[in-house]
Formats: C-alpha cells, sequence, structure tokens
C-alpha cells in the first residue's frame, strides 16, 4: 500500500515547493542529467528511481547546489536559487542526506543533534548563546532524537550505534534545522529487512509540514513511502506516476522492477 492511501491530498492548486526546468549537467560531452523537469508539490512524498548511472544524485547534488547546472533552473519555496550556494538554500528550509555517513563518531548522539540544530539557528560561524539559548537548543536536540526513534540512545556514542541507527541519526541531523524540504539518498542502504521496516516507518510518520524527496533502490521502500514516482534513464524523465501506476507500466517493469513487482 502507498502512503497515497489515507494521507492527505496534496492540493494541486498550490505552486510547487520545487521545480526544476531543462536541469541538465554535463561531464565532458556526457549529459549525466539532460533536461529534468519536476513539479514537487508541498507535502508531497516523491521518489526519484532508476539504476546506477540514471542520473538520480546529480540530480539530487544540481537541487542542492553541490553542483552547478549545464542548463536549466531551480525554484524552491518560490523563488530561482539557481545560483546560490549550499548553505543559503539551506537557511531557505532545504535539506538532504547523502549515500555516506556524515555523522560525528565520536560525539553522542545528542550532541550531534545539537550541533545541527545550533548550526541552523543563525547560519554559518556562530557564538554558541546564553543560557536559556543553550537549553533550548538541547530541548529541540531531545525532541529530534524522539522523533527519530533514538531517545533512548542520546548519550550513546554515534560511531557505536548500528548501522540502522547511524541511519536514523542522519534523519534526524537533517530534521533538526525543521527544513520545509528534505532530500534522502538512498536512507535505506545496507539495511536489515527489520531496518528497512523501521525506516519506512520513520519515514511514514514525519510531519506533512516538511515535503519528501527520495532516492532509492529499494522499491518495496520507495513505493510505500512515495505518492508520486519519477523514473530517470540515462538521465533523463522516463515516466512519471504513482506507486500503482510505475508498478503497471510494462517499460519500467522490464527495466527495474522484475516480475516480482510487476505482479503486486
Amino acid at each position: 500500500m502507498s502512503a497515497a492511501s489515507g494521507a492527505p491530498a496534496v492540493d494541486a492548486a498550490a505552486a510547487p515547493l520545487l521545480r526544476t526546468r531543462g536541469l541538465t549537467r554535463y561531464f565532458g560531452a556526457v549529459p549525466a542529467v539532460n533536461g529534468v523537469d519536476l513539479d514537487v508539490m508541498p507535502g508531497e512524498r516523491r521518489a526519484i528511481l532508476g539504476p546506477n548511472g540514471a542520473g538520480k544524485s546529480t540530480y539530487f547534488n544540481l537541487i542542492a547546489g553541490d553542483l552547478p547546472p549545464s542548463e536549466g533552473t531551480v525554484e524552491l519555496f518560490g523563488r530561482d536559487v539557481t545560483a546560490l550556494a549550499v548553505r543559503r538554500r539551506a537557511r531557505l528550509g532545504l535539506g538532504r542526506t547523502y549515500q555516506t555517513s556524515r555523522v560525528l563518531a565520536g560525539l553522542s548522539v545528542e550532541d550531534n543533534l545539537y550541533l545541527a540544530v545550533l548550526g541552523a539557528a543563525r547560519g554559518h560561524l556562530r557564538l554558541v548563546g546564553g543560557r536559556s539559548e543553550r537549553a533550548a537548543t538541547r530541548r529541540r536536540a531531545r525532541e529530534v532524537g524522539e522523533m527519530v526513534g533514538l531517545s533512548g540512545r542520546l548519550g550513546v556514542l554515534a560511531g557505536s550505534l548500528a548501522h540502522g541507527e547511524q541511519r536514523q541519526l542522519e534523519i534526524g541531523l537533517a530534521l533538526a534545522p525543521a527544513p520545509r524540504l528534505l532530500m534522502f539518498d538512498e536512507p535505506a542502504a545496507g539495511l536489515s529487512r527489520a531496518e528497512r521496516v523501521t525506516l519506512t516507518n520513520l519515514l511514514l510518520g514525519l510531519d506533512r509540514d516538511v515535503t519528501l524527496i527520495l532516492i532509492e533502490h529499494d522499491m518495496d521502500v520507495a513505493l510505500t513511502v512515495a505518492e508520486r514516482v519519477t523514473m530517470l534513464h540515462q538521465g533523463e524523465k522516463l515516466v512519471e506516476g504513482t506507486p500503482a501506476e510505475i508498478r503497471a507500466n510494462q517499460t519500467v517493469h522490464d527495466l527495474y522492477l522484475g516480475s516480482g513487482h510487476g505482479e503486486q
């Protein structure tokens, strides 16, 4: 069952929270992303799918500002951000995770979350603030720890967490600044079946004030969390639709999903 069944309907009359037009990135003469148009509405859960080499992570990097586009535009929250730096997009309300872990292994779970909240409060390089501000920051860190299922692990060193718990912490680090749009890059990678269930439930339980976009190779996770799916193939948008439409699409079935998903 997809998250769309029983979830609040996305307001079709609202302006897109994210819009890309003609977004393209060349590496040499080869387009890793080629002319991708995309609209993501407020509150939506969107999956970006495709095999290795389809251009998914490059597309995420273009949205986040980690890479400049060769052509095309990125709009976030009604504003053209194509030329904005990563930190300025983050301060507008964009958060993301990466394929590789970015937790501070030598600090506790709570301190990781504390620094994530602190860094978002006033931007780059700032003083810690007074006692009341520090206490509020600690409260926010603990709240986020509870949101991601780590309230009992706040004092544990991040480096000693199990792999699935580190993924939960990474989601917490992305949630700490209270973003409006969150992008997850393969959050289920390397997780056990039980950990994938925990992750799926965590993503399904996130507040609707946060719009989600995820890249994911685990189709069970992606098609359960997402309400709409965009498939990329060789850097271009191949097809777009609901999870049910994606499962029923013969081209997608032949290229990516295999018989198990096609029969669901």
